[in-house]
């Protein structure tokens, strides 16, 4: 409402929750219309002044398509192998891994529709074999393996292997228009970056026109298609010599990089708006540990693993499910706790409030299993609107996500005074370290989101102990004694 009523696009954040590649690829792929998975061309690099264009002939054609990604391998698997060849030594007591990618990939689409691209082209071509009648090309089996990762990844929150441009710029800025409306790359930028001189509605008014701004794939403009697609890709297929046919393919790509062009630039206006921002505290310690995951399904690759299958089993369904939701909770936590902007929206649902250290016993003392423990208390007053249980466990963003028991909640005229019992983080003598315990008139917030995983007690079942209901062995039949059937007759 800010947004539309000033004609300026507000802050959604103080920083940017994404990391930014110092060396991401750009791709901006079209489709033939009406096709499930019909790649007609693709705009690929990692020079914003240099694409590399590649054009299939006859999209409808399965040859073709697997051409066309014989060519796309060989502008995306080079730079994958290229990042993951230089290492570096991590501290094994909190990785998994020895060694660790210095770099990941990190490839930009202009809006979610290109995660959906990605996914098709991987399953059209991972399971591809390099042998046999239908032979292919090695490269386009692993195009189709890391092709799949990477639409994979894309479905966790914390990721960034594969980016939505359109996605990114709206989790900083909110515009005046609709969500759909942001779907438009052009017409979102058109609010971000107008041109100079221009308001910003006639800047998404001239976007939103198909003529100036084509489509921000991989969708085209049906006008495009009707008058000019289509009769050049009638042209071609029935050209008779291969001088005609060369001639018409450049006809072709001419026309293909008239409508990828305007988009491969806005994507790269975006990665630059986003990385003049300031990133967040604990954007580095995410983009480790994708490193991480970039590192193992590399190795994993390297030693012959195989494709993706085509749909999960139950358990790795439901392990996905339970590391989606950990990742999200863990993505959110840390996202308030290095925004306060993230964290206001949480102070007005009453998961969070911020106040005034009004009484703080740092000494206390109270009997534990074997000894006494230390467990300082902290009144705070507040005037946030408090949706929280006596007993509730809260967090202190400002000391690492600092546990504290919620003892008494008194509701005051003008908002609450709330007594919290600090739990940990305070050092491992008889008294506090200096800090660790707010003291009185110090600003402190807390909230219920917790920066950690959210680990599962118990071990998944195996294949074997899949209950039949979800995918496992049926069950054995039992044999029923004869006297034990009843004669319906």
């Amino acid at each position: 409402m800010l947004a539309a009523g000033s004609q300026t696009p507000q802050r959604v954040t103080l920083y940017r929750h994404l990391h930014i590649s110092e060396q991401p690829i750009v791709m901006v792929p079209i489709i033939l219309a009406g096709e499930t998975n019909a790649p007609l061309a693709v705009m690929v690099g990692s020079d914003p002044g240099r694409p590399e264009v590649i054009v299939t002939r006859q999209p409808r054609e399965r040859a073709e398509r697997l051409r066309f990604a014989e060519r796309l391998a060989g502008h995306l698997l080079f730079p994958i192998a290229s990042m993951a060849a230089t290492t570096q030594r991590v501290d094994t007591r909190r990785s998994e891994l020895s060694v660790r990618a210095t770099q990941a990939p990190q490839v930009w689409v202009p809006n979610p529709a290109g995660i959906d691209y990605v996914r098709l082209l991987g399953r059209m071509t991972r399971f591809r074999s390099s042998e046999g009648p239908w032979a292919v090309a090695p490269s386009v089996r692993q195009l189709g393996i890391w092709l799949t990762w990477l639409a994979e990844q894309a479905e966790f929150a914390d990721s960034c292997v594969l980016v939505p441009a359109t996605r990114a710029l709206s989790a900083v800025w909110a515009t005046g228009q609709s969500d759909v409306e942001d779907g438009n790359l052009a017409a979102l930028m058109a609010w971000l970056a107008p041109p100079p001189g221009m308001a910003v509605i006639d800047a998404a008014r001239r976007a939103e026109d198909p003529a100036v701004c084509p489509p921000a794939g991989p969708a085209t403009d049906p006008t495009f298609d009707r008058l000019f697609l289509q009769p050049t890709l009638h042209d071609l297929a029935s050209a008779a010599t291969e001088p005609a046919r060369r001639q018409i393919l450049n006809r072709l790509t001419g026309m293909l990089v008239e409508q990828m062009r305007p988009t491969w630039d806005l994507v790269w206006q975006s990665i630059d708006l986003l990385r003049a921002e300031s990133p967040a505290a604990r954007v580095a310690r995410r983009w480790e540990r994708q490193r991480d995951r970039f590192t193992a399904f590399h190795h994993y690759v390297t030693n012959g693993g195989y494709p993706q299958a085509k749909r999960d089993n139950a358990v790795r369904a439901a392990q996905r499910l339970a590391e989606m939701e950990q990742r999200l909770a863990s993505f959110d936590a840390e996202r308030a706790y290095d925004d306060p902007l993230v964290l206001a929206d949480y102070r007005l649902a009453g998961e969070a409030f911020a106040g005034e250290v009004v009484a703080s016993d740092p000494d206390r003392r109270v009997p534990g299993a074997q000894r006494s423990v230390t467990r300082p208390l902290v009144t705070v007053t507040t005037t946030d609107p408090v949706r929280l249980d006596k007993r509730q466990q809260v967090h202190d963003p400002s000391r690492n996500g600092q546990r504290a028991l919620i003892t008494k909640l008194d509701e005051t005229s003008d908002g609450w005074m709330i007594e919290l019992e600090l739990q940990d983080k305070m050092g491992r003598g008889r008294k506090p370290e200096p800090g660790s315990v707010p003291a009185v008139g110090d600003n402190v917030v807390y909230t219920t989101l917790a920066d950690t995983f959210v680990r599962r007690g118990r071990a998944w079942p195996t294949r074997e102990n899949i209950p039949w209901t979800h995918g496992g062995p049926p069950p054995e039949p039992v044999p029923v004694p004869e006297d034990a059937v009843e004669d319906w007759s």
